[in-house]
């Protein structure tokens, strides 16, 4: 006969306690552009669990892209700065309308990029280059003048591709309000961001930004030592540091600058700046006036030669009848 198993006296909640539970914390709600953020009034869990504050990442993204009907020699501009900057993304061309700022700020935002380099070309001629931060802008026009891209220069100079540059401008730029403007937009776009994935740890090259005549000239240039182990270069000795141009070249002429993203209340307008048009039509004008002087030059011989008509020669018959 089997022995009856002894009954315990233990409580009965000890029985019905609950076991801790170990599974992972539910994941937020799934939307379009990524994880819903959670209600400002749940407590974090990793302020509870008094965790670090996670470091500031700069995650600056630049889109690229140009309008169509774009020339073979402004394409190849796109493509040079495309391939100095490793934290660009390239799109499609997009049409140049009025409507082009809502079709740029929405390819802006699935491409997740904060900065754009919009190359819009027109009656293929003129190249029009907009730098804008999206959403909230500002934005800036510029008309581009002295285009020369790497394969038309062939020049020696050559650093790594996805090196960090170092950014370099003239004084110039602190001078006036609208030029320290310009010159935060190049810096947030033209310098690629630390530790990104596409760029090498280390800096080869330099960008320099310089104002002549109210034009910002660009340049590229290649910072090269020597290799030889007896000449090493020590901290601080930059007599033997050189610098050979690697390209491309581009003169940048401000047109506008607005508060939004491609439009918005004009900020500043260059008093200065005369459209490639009207410069067309006065080399016109000067050309039609070349050919208004030469008519005006033939009904003047004309006039003259009828008041002073020539007396009739009395030799003129002479010689006829022989």
């Amino acid at each position: 006969m089997a022995k009856k198993r002894k009954r315990t006296d233990a409580p009965a909640e000890a029985a019905g306690a609950e076991k801790p539970d170990d599974s992972a914390p539910e994941r937020p709600p799934r939307t379009l552009f990524g994880f819903k953020d959670p209600a400002p009034d749940a407590e974090p869990a990793s302020a509870a669990a008094g965790s670090a504050v996670a470091p500031f990442r700069n995650k600056e993204k630049v889109l690229i892209t140009c309008s169509r009907r774009i020339t073979y020699r402004y394409r190849h501009l796109m493509q040079d700065i495309l391939s100095l900057l490793p934290h660009a993304k390239k799109d499609s061309k997009v049409e140049s309308k009025q409507s082009k700022g809502n079709a740029l700020n929405e390819l802006l935002e699935l491409r997740s990029c904060s900065s754009c380099l919009f190359f819009e070309c027109r009656k293929q001629k003129d190249l029009y280059l907009w730098m804008v931060r999206s959403p909230g802008g500002p934005s800036v026009k510029f008309l581009v003048n002295a285009v020369h891209t790497m394969e038309e220069l062939k020049l020696t100079g050559n650093h790594l591709k996805g090196s960090r540059p170092l950014l370099t401008f003239s004084t110039n730029f602190d001078e006036q309000p609208h030029w320290m403007l310009v010159k935060e937009m190049i810096t947030q776009i033209f310098a690629t961001p630390k530790d990104h994935r596409k760029a090498k740890p280390f800096h080869d090259h330099v960008f320099a930004f310089s104002i002549v005549d109210g034009h910002v000239w660009f340049r590229n240039y290649q910072i090269t030592v020597p290799h030889n182990e007896i000449d090493k270069v020590d901290k601080g000795g930059l007599d033997k540091m050189t610098l050979i141009e690697v390209g491309p070249r581009f003169c940048l002429n401000p047109i506008k600058i607005f508060g939004g993203s491609f439009g918005g209340p004009t900020w500043y307008e260059n008093p200065f700046y005369i459209s490639p048009n009207q410069i067309r039509a006065l080399e016109k004008r000067q050309k039609a006036g070349k050919y208004a002087k030469k008519v005006k030059a033939k009904v003047r011989r004309k006039m003259h030669e009828m008041e002073n008509t020539l007396e009739p020669d009395e030799f003129a018959e002479l010689w006829k009848g022989e």
